[in-house]
């Protein structure tokens, strides 16, 4: 086995590869309108309910058609997830591993169809849809990794007259309801870290990504993982969403989303039903109102570059992404200026996601609405330098990158989690001021400081209250292995995708001491 490494993006600068990727669109297309079954126990399921995909550069266009289960479909995939257990428990975990690196291959074989689907389903432009693709293939290959590790014989202190084991037991049957924004990266770690430590899912995925679902779906059948492993239910989240969460069989729920559907999910799960004996276990991933610190020591043209690297980025709707730039009095008028031409350049950049448009649109009619009621809002709150408005004339949910400056610390823009091309930025009287702005929301997710002085840089190390810190760099772009993600605070449970503790999340330890 290879040491772990991360996948390469492709380098769409290059006019051949980027001709690949267009290609790659133009054959996806042809296949928009399609429908695509629940897979429950291996079976295809249809309802009469449907969940429409559409294109949110083009709402006219239809992705795909898919189902929209209830209670009862949700009870048939619990029921084919709780028996499958009972086999799938019992496989050795360098056996499941290898159904992870099998996906792994058939993902790079499938990487530009894949890219192209979620280009047209969710938005993202070419490099965005293939880091996105790159780091499901990370999961897959660093899970399959870890699991190996998992298998083997555990360092415990060895005591006189016995012979000692420690051995890592599955849990049981898991809910995975993965997020849109990262549709087809995290629905993959979600799911497959669940899988190969021994679990058995339901996974229902957003609503405004269905299709990415089914494409991994789809793999894992193809690599032949038993019926029942891998139950795929597109679902009403209030009714199959819930019900499953409740479930007595529910053994633990893997969530990524916003943070009151993630305290719902756990209220939910807290609460104990008949016939269930466990408490049951939930991983969370829940958001964050990021900030980057820029201090008076900074290199404040490299600041400004990472700081909207990372607030338009995908459009803002990355829970990583930076929406505060906290900026020293001292560089503050500098930092703004070229902040300012910055943004403005990225106006004449908004173009179609299949033309490989640095700035799309967001992701549905929904997320538009919330994001323009905010802009409004920060009209009342701060002054706006750019953007600050829907893109006039465009089919889809485009809106320009919008910055608003002089935001006082305590405003809803520097504390509500907007999800949209949407940066606030905040003047500190001091590099003092500015961590203790940073620290003030009820999240603590990622966060970024600029400054040349390696005694501030400490001060971060160690004040700065984020899962995920950076230093003179953006926040954004974690790296499997290399930054297991997860936050703090009401950002969730700290989960770590990506790092070496993740699959403990999924397992239970059991110790067992032989009398010699």
């Amino acid at each position: 086995m290879k040491p772990f490494v991360n996948e390469v993006y492709l380098d769409f600068t290059k006019p051949a590869i980027a001709k690949k990727q267009r290609d790659a669109v133009d054959a996806v297309r042809k296949l928009f309108g399609k429908e695509y079954p629940n897979i429950i126990n291996g079976k295809k399921v249809v309802t009469k309910a449907k969940t429409t995909s559409t294109n949110p550069a083009n709402p006219d266009e239809v992705v795909g058609i898919f189902q929209k289960s209830g209670k009862d479909d949700a009870e048939k995939a619990m029921q084919a997830a709780v028996k499958a257990f009972e086999d799938w428990k019992t496989v050795p975990m360098p056996k499941r591993a290898q159904f992870l690196f099998k996906a792994a291959n058939v993902i790079r074989k499938r990487r530009l169809e894949i890219n192209a689907w979620m280009i047209s389903e969710v938005g993202k432009n070419y490099l965005e849809a293939d880091a996105d693709t790159c780091e499901a293939i990370d999961f897959l290959e660093f899970y399959g990794r870890e699991a190996l590790r998992y298998s083997e014989e555990q360092p415990i202190v060895p005591q006189p007259g016995e012979h000692n084991q420690l051995v890592y037991l599955p849990l049981g049957v898991g809910v995975v309801i993965p997020p849109w924004n990262f549709p087809f990266a995290i629905l993959v770690g979600m799911t497959s870290a669940a899988i190969v430590t021994g679990n058995t899912v339901v996974v229902k995925p957003s609503s405004d990504s269905p299709m990415m679902g089914w494409l991994f779906s789809e793999i894992m059948r193809e690599v032949g993982l038993p019926a029942g492993v891998l139950n795929f239910l597109v679902a009403s989240g209030a009714e199959a969403g819930d019900y499953l969460v409740g479930h007595p069989k529910t053994r633990f729920i893997s969530f990524t989303g916003s943070m009151e559907v993630g305290l719902h999910v756990n209220k939910l799960a807290a609460t104990p039903q008949p016939g269930q004996i466990w408490i049951k276990r939930v991983v969370a991933e829940m958001g964050g109102k990021d900030a980057i610190v820029v201090d008076s020591e900074a290199d404040v043209d490299a600041a400004v570059q990472g700081t909207v690297a990372a607030a338009f980025g995908f459009q803002g709707q990355k829970c990583s992404a930076c929406s505060r730039a906290i900026v020293d009095a001292k560089v503050y008028d500098e930092f703004v200026a070229k902040l300012k031409v910055a943004v403005d350049a990225l106006q004449s950049q908004i173009a179609d996601p299949a033309d490989d448009g640095r700035i799309g649109p967001v992701v549905s009619a929904r997320a538009e609405k919330t994001i323009l009621s905010y802009i409004e809002i920060g009209k009342k709150e701060g002054k706006l330098i750019s953007g600050g408005e829907k893109v006039k004339g465009a089919k889809g949910y485009y809106i320009q990158p919008t910055v608003f400056v002089n935001v006082k610390p305590t405003a809803r823009l520097m504390q509500e989690e907007i999800f949209g091309p949407v940066l606030a930025v905040c003047k500190a009287k001091d590099y003092d001021d500015a961590l203790k702005i940073a620290n003030n929301t009820i999240y603590g997710l990622t966060g970024a400081v600029y400054t040349k002085n390696k005694k501030k840089l400490d001060r971060a190390r160690a004040e700065f209250h984020v899962g995920n810190l950076y230093l003179n760099r953006k926040c954004t772009g974690a790296m499997v292995g290399g930054h297991p993600f997860g936050g703090f605070n009401m950002s969730g449970t700290d989960s770590k995708a990506g790092g070496r503790d993740y699959l403990l999340l999924f397992l239970q330890a059991k110790s067992i001491a032989t009398k010699l």
